[in-house]
């Protein structure tokens, strides 16, 4: 009796597994590769704005995870942090260069800090100010490219100097004041 059970059981599981049908998964499609840097080098003329005395000159090249801004900033008031930005737009002709948009953001994440969690494409760390109001910049851009044309491309686009610390908190700038100086992100191979 416990064998008919057995071999009774046996079939019923055989016929069931005859009867079931599954599709064939397809393989996912091909992953996009991610986007890359074309460009070799940039640079950026920051020029004073807002009516301040600010400038500096900045290069950039691209690493990897993102691009590597170093240079130097002058004008800014002694000892102090000021807010330093990628902005959407290209463009710096307005007096306190608003014409350049806001920050760049082509993932539409919230604003934050650079490297410690969900940020803006174009946040980096605030500048700070020697004794003597310059500010020497040694700053990473993470998850951007230079040049190719990539959603997340900053060539063509304005960095920004504010006039206050950014606090890598309030939405949706870090409440870093107005826009001493602007300057164009300009490949040069």
């Amino acid at each position: 009796m416990h064998i008919a059970r057995a071999c009774l059981a046996t079939t019923g599981l055989l016929l069931l597994a005859a009867c079931s049908t599954t599709e064939p998964v397809a393989p996912p499609p091909p992953a996009e590769p991610a986007p890359v840097s074309t460009a070799q080098e940039a640079t950026v003329v920051l020029a004073s704005a807002s009516g301040s005395r600010v400038s500096g000159k900045l290069g950039l090249v691209p690493v990897t995870g993102g691009v590597h801004v170093r240079g130097e900033v002058g004008g800014l008031a002694p000892n102090g942090r000021f807010g330093f930005h990628v902005h959407e737009k290209g463009d710096c002709s307005a007096a306190d260069a608003t014409s350049a948009g806001s920050h760049f953001n082509p993932a539409g994440a919230p604003h934050g800090r650079a490297g410690s969690g969900a940020h803006h494409g174009g946040d980096m760390d605030n500048l700070t100010s020697n004794a003597e109001g310059v500010a020497a910049v040694d700053a990473h851009l993470h998850g951007v490219t230079l040049g190719g044309g990539a959603a997340n491309d900053i060539a063509g686009r304005a960095v920004i100097v504010h006039a206050d610390p950014d606090d890598y908190q309030s939405q949706p700038t870090g409440n870093a004041g107005a826009r001493v100086a602007c300057g164009v992100i300009k490949v040069v191979r």
